[in-house]
């Protein structure tokens, strides 16, 4: 019998390429011992390729999304979406699977356009109860103010690309007058941006997924950064963070935390794997963002708690393609 042949999607157009890139070395890893047969397939804004075994690539067709090796047209049953950014984690990619019916990984459409949308979309979830921290979101071309945006909403303050992640253009700001540099460092990540108080807290993450058959909100991993926050470097580099799983928190509050995390994965309807960022203050949690396309390298947060639940990351992905073929 033919493997399934599955498509590993990384690339992408933001700065979080490389992350991307390397999220797609670790799904192909833990997708070894599964009765897969797996490419990584390259997206970029002029080129979509696939990595061929003899180490050679091979221009996909976007008409179908099939390729040539050798001297055969061949197909994907499935695509798993590891595009950190545009056009994977924003329901663009979505909308192209499914309009040539291809079976892919994480959420539609939808949940991935306002999840990609940070402010709207914890602005959205607020409203079923979630709590939030203050923010502002400047459009790009919009008139503003530093000083009286530092005073609505009172500094010390994150300012950060509305779309985007790993904490790219992201910067902490102390003073009035580092907030006009901040705001155009993060405008180049992308046309809007959010200007958000900084919350002084335990920073945590959950992530969950869920099938036909079950829901697993997956064991919450505490992150303690060396450098002032969580940044890119702290992000991708061992040494500047320890990321202890299961976080060190009550179990009230880790019971708080599991059940915002399964409500916010039904209220968005998510598909797949997604993790969800909070900051704890007085023992109440805060949702910072929704990621629904997750790093994934082998030393990434949803790797480390699948294996905390004592679990291989290969048998949770295979229980997500699984499910998503027979749905199909």
């Amino acid at each position: 019998m033919e493997k399934r042949r599955i498509a590993i999607v990384a690339g992408g157009y933001s700065s979080e390429y490389p992350v991307s890139i390397k999220s797609a070395q670790g799904i192909k890893t833990f997708l070894e011992k599964t009765p897969y047969e797996t490419y990584v397939v390259r997206i970029t804004r002029d080129l979509w390729e696939v990595e061929l075994p003899d180490g050679t690539t091979s221009e996909i067709d976007k008409n179908d999304f099939s390729f040539v090796e050798g001297s055969h047209i061949k197909q994907f049953d499935f695509a798993y979406i590891t595009i950190h950014g545009v056009p994977g984690e924003n329901g663009a990619l979505q909308g192209y699977f499914d309009m040539i019916g291809m079976p892919y990984s994480c959420c539609g459409v939808f949940a991935a356009a306002i999840t990609a949308n940070k402010y709207a979309c914890n602005q959205y979830l607020s409203k079923f109860g979630v709590q939030i921290s203050p923010a502002k979101m400047i459009r790009q071309g919009e008139a503003y103010s530093a000083s009286e945006i530092a005073e609505e909403v009172t500094l010390p303050c994150f300012v950060k690309p509305n779309e985007g992640g790993s904490s790219c253009a992201t910067t902490k700001v102390k003073e009035t007058e580092e907030l006009q540099t901040a705001i155009e460092k993060a405008f180049t990540e992308g046309g809007n941006v959010i200007v958000e108080k900084f919350m002084q807290g335990t920073e945590v993450t959950c992530g969950c997924y869920k099938t036909s058959e079950k829901a697993v909100v997956l064991p919450i991993t505490e992150v303690v950064s060396k450098n002032e926050f969580f940044d890119y470097e702290a992000k991708y580099t061992a040494s500047k963070v320890e990321e202890i799983t299961p976080a060190r928190i009550s179990e009230e509050v880790a019971n708080k935390i599991t059940a915002t995390t399964s409500k916010i994965y039904d209220i968005i309807g998510a598909k797949g794997i997604i993790r969800v960022d909070y900051i704890i203050i007085e023992e109440e949690p805060y949702l910072l963002e929704v990621n629904t396309t997750p790093g994934m390298t082998v030393t990434s947060f949803i790797p480390q708690q699948i294996r905390a639940m004592q679990l291989e990351p290969g048998e949770v992905l295979s229980e997500i393609i699984e499910d998503a073929l027979q749905a199909k």
